[in-house]
C-alpha cells in the first residue's frame, strides 16, 4: 500500500474523531505487514484523562484483531504543520508496533513527511526494563 493510499484513509478515519471539545480532529491509519489497515480518530471525554489518540485507538483495535507485526502509520489533522504522535502513543506504538515502524506525518497542504518511531522515541521504556 503507498503512503498516499494510507493518507487517504488516515483522513477518513479522522472524520469520525469525536472532538467536541476542542475540535481538534485527528485521524490514523494503521498498517499490518499482512496488508490490514486498521482506523483510529481521537475520541474525547469530559473528563480529558480518559480521552483516547487516534494511535492508540488503531494500535489497540489492530492488537484486539491479532496483529503482531506492522510496517506504517498514517496520522492526519487540519493543522498546518505536521502532527507527530504526543508522548502516549510514542510509548505504546513503540512497544506494540516496533520501532522499525514508518510514521508518516501529513500537514493540511497534503505534504507529507516519513521518520521511524525510532527517531520519535530512541529510548522507549520496554520489557527490558522489566
Amino acid at each position: 500500500m503507498s503512503n498516499n493510499e494510507l493518507i487517504k484513509l488516515s483522513i477518513e478515519a479522522k472524520d469520525l474523531a469525536r472532538a467536541k471539545y476542542s475540535n481538534f480532529h485527528v485521524g490514523a491509519a494503521l498498517l499490518a505487514k499482512n496488508g490490514k489497515v486498521y482506523k483510529g480518530a481521537n475520541i474525547e471525554n469530559a473528563s480529558y484523562g480518559l480521552t483516547i489518540c487516534a494511535e492508540r485507538t488503531a494500535a489497540f483495535t489492530a492488537v484486539l484483531n491479532g496483529e503482531t507485526e506492522f510496517s506504517a502509520i498514517a496520522i492526519s489533522s487540519d493543522a498546518e504543520d505536521f502532527i507527530p504522535p504526543c508522548g502516549a502513543c510514542r510509548q505504546v506504538l513503540a512497544e506494540l508496533c516496533g520501532k522499525d515502524l514508518d510514521v508518516i506525518m501529513t500537514n493540511k497542504s497534503g505534504e507529507q513527511k516519513v521518520v521511524k518511531m525510532n527517531d520519535l522515541l530512541p529510548y522507549a521504556f520496554d520489557e527490558n526494563f522489566l
